[in-house]
């Protein structure tokens, strides 16, 4: 928990975006560098997964926890573009090595306990955990801007990033479920609808994963849905560019998007109550939460023509915004929650690796709509066209969540 909690006790996430503007940055060069940060995570993340199946997981997200620091560092020592693009490849290999990776090692830690009936309720603690962080991380902004300005926001992250590495080291080695010399050895076990040929190590892990992905039709659809609720989330990186749009300096900003981050606290810290939800009511509340971010984007963004009514506005419109997230969020728990539990192969990594690989398609869609659409359409109506994608999450969820089946399957003893 602690692992979870420090990953995202960042200051920098309240402003970063705000950052890149007063270093003379405009909203299409900011967008582009979101892009490279996606794109190289989109290129690492299924190689990174079959790694974390055939290497020791707690190894990769020190590396990650490494990578992190490094990135941030760049980005208070060289403020240009290219420094900001250098870190975000940093940044965007740490989150690539971590993605499956940690979810996976989770999972195995519960399996060797017999627990994974816990995993959804494990998971809803783990969000919160990270979503918590992020409202501290992101609250702390507005003093430490005060006190400091950007430097002392960045150096503490840098900090930050550094103990979050020193946690990783925290982390128990939990036995995987199937390893990778029983792939070489003997015939995979069966996974639902196919039997994959055995290959020796890391290229089994990949094959194995990526066909179980592909070729299993509960667990395809499920991929897609995660990464639909989880990529629509790159939205966030905008927040603090309405902030600002609206009137709003760094300080006020911070708080605006704390605001967003108390609304995923929220949603994620319920994902243990709401386990049982159905398809059909989690597909309501996706559409309501469409309509809400849809919304209250539009209302934050009305405040720069009435400046009167900036707190009124914004706080009114980024808190719509918020529960928005919030309702995302508990979405994304649940269904990540039963896409882990309908995993039966050996690479459980890369599977929830191309779940992460797709995310990244659905990030670069939005990056590159955000960089293109900024050049004709005022920024809160291009945020607010962000949150159509809840709209077709709550279309496609009635059909391709993944049933809760975890209840209904005995849990088998680890091996090796």
């Amino acid at each position: 928990m602690l692992f979870a909690f420090t990953a995202d006790l960042i200051p920098l996430y309240a402003i970063y975006a705000l950052l890149f503007a007063d270093h003379g940055l405009n909203p299409a060069q900011i967008s582009s560098l979101f892009a490279i940060w996606s794109a190289t995570a989109f290129l690492l993340e299924i190689p990174s997964g079959a790694w974390a199946d055939t290497v020791s997981r707690r190894a990769l997200l020190i590396l990650s926890g490494a990578l992190l620091t490094a990135g941030f560092t760049v980005w208070t020592l060289y403020p240009t573009y290219l420094g900001f693009a250098a870190g975000f490849v940093l940044w965007g290999t740490a989150g690539a090595l971590r993605s499956g990776t940690f979810e996976a090692l989770l999972y195995d830690e519960l399996h060797a306990r017999a627990a994974t009936a816990d995993y959804t309720r494990t998971m809803g603690y783990v969000r919160t955990a990270t979503e918590s962080a992020a409202l501290i991380g992101i609250l702390a902004a507005a003093p430490l801007y005060a006190w400091g300005g950007y430097a002392l926001v960045a150096w503490s992250s840098v900090a930050l990033a550094a103990l979050h590495t020193g946690t990783a080291l925290l982390l128990p080695a939990a036995p995987k479920s199937i390893s990778a010399k029983e792939i070489e050895e003997d015939d995979p076990p069966e996974v639902t609808d196919f039997h994959p040929a055995p290959s020796p190590g890391y290229v089994a892990m990949l094959r194995v994963g990526i066909r179980e992905a592909l070729r299993v039709r509960m667990i395809r659809r499920g991929v897609i849905l995660v990464a639909l609720l989880n990529g629509v989330t790159a939205f966030d990186e905008y927040f603090s560019l309405l902030a600002g749009h609206a009137g709003a300096g760094p300080s006020l900003a911070a708080v605006l998007v704390a605001l967003t981050v108390a609304g995923s606290l929220a949603g994620s810290s319920l994902a243990g109550r709401t386990e049982g939800m159905r398809a059909r009511t989690m597909s309501l509340a996706l559409a309501a939460a469409g309509l809400l971010f849809i919304a209250g984007a539009l209302l934050a963004g009305a405040a720069a023509d009435h400046p009167t009514a900036l707190y009124a506005l914004t706080v009114a419109g980024f808190s719509a915004v918020g529960v928005a997230y919030g309702i995302d969020y508990n979405a994304d728990v649940l269904a990540s929650a039963r896409l882990q539990d309908a995993i039966t192969g050996p690479a459980r990594a890369t599977v929830t690796s191309v779940a992460g690989f797709t995310t990244e398609v659905i990030a670069l869609l939005v990056f590159g709509f955000a960089a293109v659409a900024t050049t004709w359409i005022p920024l809160p109506l291009m945020v607010a066209a962000l949150g159509t994608p809840l709209l077709l999450a709550a279309a496609l969820t009635p059909t391709w969540l993944p049933r809760q089946t975890r209840s209904q399957r005995p849990v088998a003893p680890p091996v090796g």
